[in-house]
């Protein structure tokens, strides 16, 4: 089973966020937070990240398009640690970018976990629904 879900934390003010306690295991040896253009963050366990890494990599360096598609995600990357109490610390400039305080949403999407600002986690299901809908429609 991959990650599933959605549960409502909160971000406390030193920036830490608690994981859903069924899926604390998967980072107990740490994880990887991406900043998606979406406006939110991916939590990666490790292995999975590497996949996502190798994904982006598959255009070689060598090319513009290689070194473009490199710099958008590797930079955009940092390793996170679980604390004790099942916390990630997320930092700052990651939680300006998702405009995460207080209130997040933490969202199962198969291969790793979304945190979400909440008005922003509406917008996209509002903006999923209507994607689908327009699908049905069409089909």
């Amino acid at each position: 089973m991959r990650f599933l879900g959605t549960y409502d934390h909160t971000l406390d003010d030193r920036g830490r966020v608690a994981l859903p306690a069924r899926y604390r295991s998967d980072f107990e040896d740490g994880g990887i937070i991406t900043y998606l253009p979406e406006g939110c963050l991916a939590l990666h366990d490790k292995a999975t990240f590497t996949e996502q890494a190798d994904e982006v990599a598959v255009k070689s360096a060598a090319t513009l398009e290689g070194r473009r598609a490199r710099r958008a995600f590797n930079p955009n990357s940092v390793p996170v640690e679980l604390d004790r109490q099942g916390r990630i610390l997320v930092p700052p400039r990651f939680r300006q970018l998702a405009g995460l305080n207080g209130a997040v949403v933490v969202v199962g999407r198969q291969e790793c976990l979304e945190i979400w600002n909440p008005e922003r986690w509406n917008e996209e299901m509002e903006a999923s629904v209507a994607g689908s809908s327009a699908e049905r429609d069409q089909g």
